[in-house]
């Protein structure tokens, strides 16, 4: 039998991607990516346990997100207040229906799927069944999640543009900030959790 100092396993640099062969490395030492300089890992330290606290987050704050207004829209000294659901709900009136629908899959759909997703192959990691399905569901994820910015950067052009001093001018809601923090807490929380682990013996998951 090989040592376990002798031991070989190939490893994929989390940033150059290069694949590299690398000994047995000890608890408490690293080894370096011999291309860009990047600390080499198995496994991405504690990829479960800081999945699941950003997914605790976003969820805390998607609720404030949908409750509190995401913009202000003063036109001749009037003002009117429209959270994310109101907004679609006046989209749907005006006939707006594939812009309502845009804004309802971008900033109210695929932020809780995606919440509930990752939350649910964390959970599920521990079991080691349906590998293939939550194979597929985190590819879903990785895809879909950049298009949940779409609302803030449609906000931040719109405050950019509509400024006329005191005939119209749009002014971002509390709302806004907190479905901000909720794309970003989703972001970190896909990035955070390690894909191999999906087919990764249950009992060697720790």
């Amino acid at each position: 039998m090989k040592r376990t100092s002798d031991r070989v396993s190939v490893i994929a640099c989390p940033f150059c991607d290069l694949l590299q062969r690398t000994h047995y490395i000890p608890p408490g030492y690293f080894v370096k990516c011999c291309r860009c300089g990047a600390v080499l890992y198995k496994r991405k330290p504690n990829s479960i346990n800081r999945t699941l606290a950003l997914v605790i987050a976003g969820i805390i704050l998607y609720i404030p997100a949908n409750i509190y207004p995401i913009m202000t829209f003063e036109y001749l000294g009037q003002s009117q207040t429209n959270t994310i659901w109101s907004g679609v709900k006046e989209l749907c009136a005006s006939g707006m229906f594939p812009i309502a629908i845009l804004v309802f899959c971008a900033s109210i759909a695929i932020p809780l799927l995606k919440l509930i997703g990752l939350a649910y192959l964390c959970i599920s990691l521990k079991w080691g069944w349906m590998r293939r399905n939550r194979t597929q569901l985190y590819q879903v994820i990785d895809v879909i999640g950049r298009w949940a910015m779409l609302d803030v950067f449609l906000l931040s052009i719109m405050v950019a543009i509509v400024k006329l001093g005191q005939i119209a001018t749009v002014i971002p809601g509390p709302g806004s900030l907190a479905f901000a923090s909720v794309v970003v807490l989703t972001l970190f929380a896909a990035s955070c959790f390690d894909p191999r682990l999906i087919w990764q013996p249950s009992g060697e998951i720790k």
